[in-house]
C-alpha cells in the first residue's frame, strides 16, 4: 500500500465517521459529528499503520500480526465509550451513544483494511438501526422501556432516554 493509497482509506474513514456522527448530531446527542469523524479517522489510522509496519517489518520466517494495533483500538475505544455513560438517577444516559462510538472505530478499521464495501454497509446499518429501531422503542410507554413503572415524581428525567 502507498501512503496515498493509505491517506485515501483514512479520509474515507473520516467520512464514514461524519456519517455516522451525523444522524447522532441531528438526534441530538452529546457525541455526533466530530467526535465519530475523529474515532472512524482515528482507527483508520492505527489500523493504515498496523498494515504498512507489517509489510515493511517482513523479516522472512517471522509473522507480523496487524490486528495486535486494531485489538488496543478496540480496548481504547471502550474506554472513550465507557466516559458517555452515565447515570441520572434511575436512568442510564448514553448507552447508545458508546455502541455507536465503538461501531464508527470499527467502521474506521475495516476502512482502514481496504474493505470499503463492509465498511460503508456498517453505516448504513448502523443509521438504519439508530432510525428504525429508535422510532419502535419510543412507542412503547416509558415504564415498558425500562422494565419499570413510569417515575411519576421524577418529571426532570422524563425524555432522557437514548
Amino acid at each position: 500500500m502507498t501512503e496515498w493509497e493509505a491517506l485515501s482509506r483514512v479520509g474515507l474513514a473520516l467520512v464514514a465517521g461524519a456519517l455516522l456522527g451525523l444522524e447522532r448530531e441531528i438526534s441530538d446527542k452529546p457525541a455526533g459529528l466530530r467526535t465519530y469523524a475523529l474515532v472512524s479517522q482515528g482507527a483508520a489510522l492505527f489500523m493504515v499503520l498496523s498494515l504498512m509496519l507489517s509489510s515493511s517489518t517482513h523479516v522472512q520466517g517471522t509473522i507480523v500480526d496487524p490486528s495486535r494495533i486494531a485489538s488496543t483500538v478496540v480496548q481504547g475505544v471502550g474506554f472513550l465509550a465507557g466516559g458517555v455513560i452515565f447515570t441520572i438517577g434511575r436512568h442510564v444516559k448514553g448507552l447508545t451513544t458508546a455502541a455507536g462510538v465503538w461501531v464508527a472505530a470499527a467502521v474506521g478499521l475495516l476502512i482502514g483494511s481496504g474493505y470499503y464495501i463492509i465498511g460503508f454497509g456498517g453505516i448504513v446499518m448502523t443509521v438504519l438501526a439508530l432510525r428504525v429501531f429508535g422510532a419502535i422503542a419510543h412507542r412503547f410507554p416509558e415504564g415498558v422501556r425500562h422494565n419499570r413503572p413510569a417515575a411519576e415524581d421524577e418529571p426532570h428525567e422524563r425524555g432522557l432516554l437514548d
